[in-house]
């Protein structure tokens, strides 16, 4: 009865599977996995959302072994998925639908791949039109998926060091931008020389999108935002508290707004919001 199904109907049925069930059911036989490739908004993140809570995963700081934690809500319950399927050990960069950005740990040029741990397949995103090392990363997703099973996206390659005229290196200047929807990269602006610098040699973590802006955290003492427009263009760049005395700092969107969690050794861990103004609260 099953094989017999019309493949909008079993479409409908897998839209109220959980990510890891769905991935079992396309494994199944050649027509479930036909009927997810070829329904894929059907079966995408967006209306897997509408029935399931988000999962949790976290990728080892450190080189353990290619694999990820995934948390199910659901049941309460972890799960270990290897990435031996990627050819290069990775780090992550952003989570957009159901796939995760991740760029590679053993080379310093910057090469972006996309993948789902679930059904072990991956892409490699174009080369940036500027071949650079050790730049800053940030993604935007956008609202639309009309064009795919995942929304449309935006990534901003800023800093990292390229090829001067002269031969040597220099610090990358321009402002570089993918954009999903044509699979394209775009020369978007500049970034001004400190910046870059910092970007450079100071942001070991990925940026944390909130309110129109990109936001990275530089490692240095003491510790510091960078912040990008994207409507308006302009870099900005202000302070944290306790910025000279924080053992460990990150920044996440909470609640729609930037936060920042950091810490001193012997203390407990806070926690601050963005206020107007660039002010801490």
């Amino acid at each position: 009865m099953w094989s017999n199904l019309p493949f909008d109907v079993l479409a409908k049925i897998f839209s109220f599977l959980s990510p890891d069930s769905l991935a079992r059911a396309r494994s199944t036989c050649r027509h479930w996995n036909a009927c997810v490739d070829t329904y894929p908004i059907a079966t995408s993140f967006i209306l897997l959302s509408l029935h399931h809570r988000a999962w949790f995963l976290a990728l080892p700081t450190r080189n353990r072994g290619q694999h990820c934690y995934v948390h199910n809500p659901v049941i309460d319950n972890w799960h270990l998925l290897s990435l031996d399927f990627l050819p290069d050990p990775v780090r992550p960069v952003a989570s957009i639908g159901a796939l995760i950005l991740v760029r590679p740990t053993n080379c310093t040029v910057l090469q972006l791949t996309l993948c789902n741990p679930f059904t072990r397949q991956f892409r490699y995103l174009p080369m940036s039109n500027i071949i650079r090392t050790n730049p800053a990363v940030g993604v935007v997703t956008l609202d639309s998926v009309q064009h795919g099973p995942n929304p449309n996206f935006r990534v901003y390659v800023a800093g990292g060091m390229s090829e001067a005229p002269r031969g040597g290196a220099m610090y990358e200047l321009k402002l570089e931008m993918y954009d999903s929807m044509d699979d394209t990269w775009h020369v978007v602006g500049f970034v001004p020389t400190e910046f870059a610098v910092r970007l450079t040699v100071w942001t070991p973590n990925e940026s944390v999108y909130s309110n129109g802006v990109l936001y990275w955290m530089t490692s240095a003492r003491a510790y510091s935002v960078m912040g990008y427009e994207i409507d308006g263009h302009r870099w900005r760049g202000f302070g944290v508290p306790m910025a000279d005395k924080l053992e460990f700092a990150a920044l996440l969107c909470r609640n729609g707004g930037l936060t920042l969690v950091g810490g001193a050794s012997e203390g407990e861990a806070c926690i601050w919001e963005l206020k107007e103004g660039d002010r801490w609260g």
